[in-house]
């Protein structure tokens, strides 16, 4: 396949695309220095075992070159937990980047835990661990699912079908909003701030209950929480009683939040509505820490699933024109294509486990007490699973990506953010007839999430009238 200079992928079959400079021969390197197959001698210059801890690695997107020498040579390595960006090092950890190999990780709660160490890469202060392991997110089984099935009852066929009502409504407004001001302004305008990010927030506020003068807090608390590796996300970091940067996840970092959670918990006890939040404040069962913690996960999690999924979405319907068009023209279905575009664009790159026993992934043996990290970017790539997985094909299925995780932690709002990113694409196939990018995306700095900070689309040609 040959990939004309500055123009977008040609099909080699109907309905896929590929990435440019990324092709699927067995025997070709898909990226210049990194083989194809086990065996091929070292290349000068490229590291036998790259990094993939560092955040500034993903300023540029996915490291597939990273990731898929990991996958041939090292499926589990050892990472390095090097000092970077102000933040202390750490004990490292192990990478493992094979699709098998991470839903295996997922999956073994029994072996690699969520609650002995927490799920971030980077540890937390141990007098900080009993506050983390509040949240549902650090828990193990079977305490982990007495809370998912609290919080589940929240969310009835009757609130998520209101809900899906209101976010097209949301969505017709944004992009029409943004149509207009590309039309009297220069035709270009920046979707992640025009759209996507008041579109996952006011979303989560509605489903949440949040009054609308306060909703502008959940997003400043996702960024400071989210993009704390980031200056421009989270702004300059807080210090530390030690001088180092505070870990925004800590109690004295999350006081305001919580505050404010209890606060709105005591008014929809006197004011209840038809939200989450409501229900949630009224369950008997539930502790005002628990209560506390789920607001955050909510808050957090509910919000930049979609914050990020959505304009990564975009992203590659705008670079991959042939694909928009038969999404627009319903020659592929939206519900495989947001799978495929999840696959392509996973909001969350990495997720921790610690292993609570000697035990072995793919050979290698692992202690107790290791940190082992999976990739989910590395896996939606992984040749074991996915035929030409750097082909954009928005039919393909099965599809069995891990966006969302897999085991006992699988995302708990997966169907919700589903139901938004095809309601979004859906609206925007109806009132964008092109895509086009007209400069490069500016991308969150971090080894956790997959976020965009801008996404300059040009939506008309110009001024008009």
């Amino acid at each position: 396949m040959t990939v004309p200079t500055g123009g977008a992928a040609q099909p080699d079959v109907p309905g896929v695309w590929d990435v440019p400079g990324v092709p699927d021969v067995p025997g070709v390197p898909d990226v210049p220095g990194v083989p194809d197959v086990p065996g091929v001698p070292d290349v000068p210059g490229v590291p036998d075992v790259p990094d993939v801890f560092d955040p500034r690695g993903y300023a540029d997107g996915l490291p597939h070159a990273a990731y898929r020498l990991l996958r041939e040579r090292h499926p589990v390595a050892w990472q390095e937990e090097h000092e970077v960006l102000g933040w202390p090092a750490g004990p490292g950890f192990w990478a493992v980047t094979r699709h098998e190999d991470v839903v295996r990780v997922l999956k073994d709660a029994g072996r690699f835990s969520s609650q002995v160490g927490a799920t971030q890469i980077r540890d937390p202060d141990p007098a900080d661990l009993p506050f983390i392991r509040r949240m549902m997110l650090n828990q193990d089984p079977p305490g982990h699912g007495r809370l998912r099935r609290l919080v589940s009852r929240a969310f009835t066929p009757r609130r998520i079908e209101r809900f899906g009502s209101a976010v097209r409504e949301r969505a017709r407004d944004l992009l029409t909003s943004a149509v207009d001001a590309a039309r009297t302004g220069n035709g270009v305008r920046d979707l992640v701030t025009d759209v996507t990010d008041d579109f996952a927030l006011l979303n989560l506020a509605d489903l949440l209950g949040v009054p609308p003068a306060e909703r502008g807090l959940l997003l400043a608390w996702t960024r400071r929480v989210i993009g704390y590796q980031d200056p421009d996300e989270s702004g300059p970091a807080a210090p530390g009683a030690d001088g180092r940067p505070a870990d925004p996840r800590s109690p004295a970092m999350l006081q305001d939040m919580f505050a404010f959670a209890r606060e709105l918990a005591a008014h929809k006890r006197r004011h209840p509505g038809d939200d989450v939040m409501t229900v949630l404040a009224s369950d008997g069962e539930l502790a005002t820490p628990e209560l506390e913690m789920f607001f955050f996960l909510l808050t957090i999690a509910g919000n930049d699933t979609v914050r990020s999924a959505a304009p990564g979405g975009l992203l590659a319907l705008a670079r991959h024109p042939d694909a928009y068009r038969r999404l627009r023209t319903g020659a592929v279905g939206t519900a495989t294509g947001v799978e495929e575009l999840l696959r392509w664009h996973p909001p969350v790159l990495s997720f921790r486990r610690t292993a609570v026993c000697d035990t072995e992934v793919a050979g290698q043996r692992i202690r107790a007490g290791d940190k082992v990290v999976v990739f989910h970017g590395s896996a939606n790539y992984d040749e074991r699973a996915f035929a030409a997985p750097h082909r954009l094909d928005l039919s393909r299925s099965p599809n069995p990506h891990v966006s969302f995780g897999d085991g006992p932690h699988i995302c708990l709002g997966a169907h919700l953010a589903r139901l938004q990113l095809r309601v979004l694409y859906e609206e925007t196939a109806r009132l964008l007839p092109c895509l086009a990018l007209a400069e490069p995306p500016r991308r969150l700095v971090s080894n956790f999430i997959n976020g965009l900070k801008s996404l300059p689309l040009r939506l008309v040609d110009g001024p008009q009238g």
